[in-house]
C-alpha cells in the first residue's frame, strides 16, 4: 500500500517552518532553496519507497564524503558541473555571445596563489622522472588580436595523477603558475607531461560509481584560468589527444574543440637545444577570449578554494 502525505496541509505547513518561512530573519534567498530541497526529498521518500534503512545509510554516505573532503569529485563525476557549463553556453547563446575558447570544468584541485612569471615558467620542481614537456600558446582576442598582459593560470598533475598541495609528498604549487603573456599574447612553459587519474579507489565517490556500473577515471589534462582586462574569464582545460579515456572521462570535461595534440620527439640533438636530454614532448594551444563592458564578468566565479599558505 502507498501512502502519501507530502501534499497535505499539516506537512506543507510543517516544511514551511523547517524552512524558516514563519519568521523574518536570515537570507530569503536560503529559506526558498532550503524549502525546495526539502519538499523534492520527501517526493523522493514517497515516489521511490525510499526506507529508513536507505535514509540513514545516505545520511552516513553524506558524512563521508565529507569526511573524506570528495564533494567536488562527487559532483563533477555526477555531471552536475559539466551541467552548470552547458547551462552558462545556453545562456551565452541566447544572450549572442559567440566565439572564443569553450569553457569547461574546473574541478575541485586548484590552488591559490600560484608565483606569478613573465612571459615564460617553469612549472616542475625536477623531482618527477616524466617526459619533459615544453608548451607555448597565444592568448587572443576574437578578431585574433593579441592579448598583451594576459594571465594564464595553469595546474596539473605530476605522473602519479597527484596534485601539490592535496599529495603533501610534493612541494609547495608544483606543476602551478600564473604567467603573464608578452606584447605579442605569448606565453611558454616547461614541465612534465601529466598523467591522468582515477577517484581513490577506497572513496565513497568510487563507491558510488561502482553501483552505477561506472569507472572513475580521467584522461591527461591541463588546467587554465585565462584572464584578460575588458575581455570575459575563462576557465577550461585541454585534453592530450591519444589517451585511452580521452572520450571516456567520468567527469565529462572533454570537448573537441579542447583536444590537443602533443608531439613527443626522439632527438637528441633537439633536446640539448632545449636544455634538456632524452625524449621530450612539445604542445602547442591558444586560447581566445570575449570581449565584455562588465568588470564581474573578467573575474573568475566565486567559490570556496585551497589556499598554500
Amino acid at each position: 500500500m502507498t501512502v502519501r502525505i507530502s501534499q497535505t496541509a499539516d506537512v506543507q505547513q510543517f516544511f514551511e517552518q523547517a524552512s524558516g518561512f514563519d519568521n523574518d530573519q536570515g537570507s530569503q534567498r536560503l529559506k526558498t532553496v532550503v524549502h525546495r530541497v526539502l519538499t523534492d526529498s520527501i517526493k523522493i521518500i514517497e515516489d521511490l519507497h525510499i526506507s529508513p534503512e536507505e535514509f540513514w545509510k545516505a545520511v552516513n554516505y553524506v558524512n563521508e564524503l565529507g569526511s573524506r573532503q570528495e564533494a567536488g569529485l562527487l559532483v563533477a563525476g555526477l555531471g552536475l558541473e559539466h551541467y552548470l557549463d552547458l547551462l552558462l553556453d545556453a545562456e551565452d547563446q541566447v544572450a549572442g555571445l559567440t566565439g572564443g575558447t569553450p569553457r569547461t570544468i574546473e574541478g575541485p584541485l586548484y590552488v591559490a596563489g600560484a608565483p606569478l612569471s613573465q612571459h615564460e615558467a617553469r612549472l616542475d620542481d625536477g623531482q618527477d622522472n616524466g617526459t619533459v614537456l615544453f608548451m607555448q600558446g597565444r592568448v587572443l582576442d576574437t578578431a585574433g588580436e593579441p592579448l598583451a598582459g594576459a594571465i594564464v593560470d595553469v595546474w596539473h598533475a605530476n605522473t602519479g595523477g597527484t596534485y601539490s598541495y592535496f599529495d603533501a609528498s610534493q612541494s609547495a604549487f608544483n606543476l602551478r603558475r600564473r604567467i603573464e603573456t608578452d606584447a605579442e599574447g605569448r606565453f611558454r612553459f616547461r614541465s612534465i607531461v601529466p598523467s591522468g587519474y582515477g577517484c581513490p579507489p577506497d572513496g565513497p565517490t568510487q563507491h558510488l560509481l561502482d553501483q552505477l556500473g561506472r569507472h572513475g577515471q580521467r584522461p591527461a589534462h591541463i588546467h587554465f584560468f585565462i584572464s584578460a582586462s575588458n575581455h570575459r574569464h575563462l576557465t577550461t582545460q585541454i585534453n592530450l589527444a591519444g589517451d585511452q579515456y580521452l572520450h571516456d572521462d567520468f567527469a565529462y570535461a572533454t570537448r573537441d574543440e579542447l583536444i590537443a595534440d602533443i608531439h613527443f620527439i626522439d632527438d637528441e640533438e633537439k633536446a640539448r637545444a632545449h636544455g634538456t636530454t632524452g625524449r621530450y614532448a612539445e604542445l602547442e594551444f591558444d586560447f581566445t577570449l570575449q570581449r565584455t563592458a562588465e568588470p564581474k564578468a573578467e573575474q573568475r566565479l566565486e567559490r570556496a578554494r585551497a589556499l598554500e599558505e
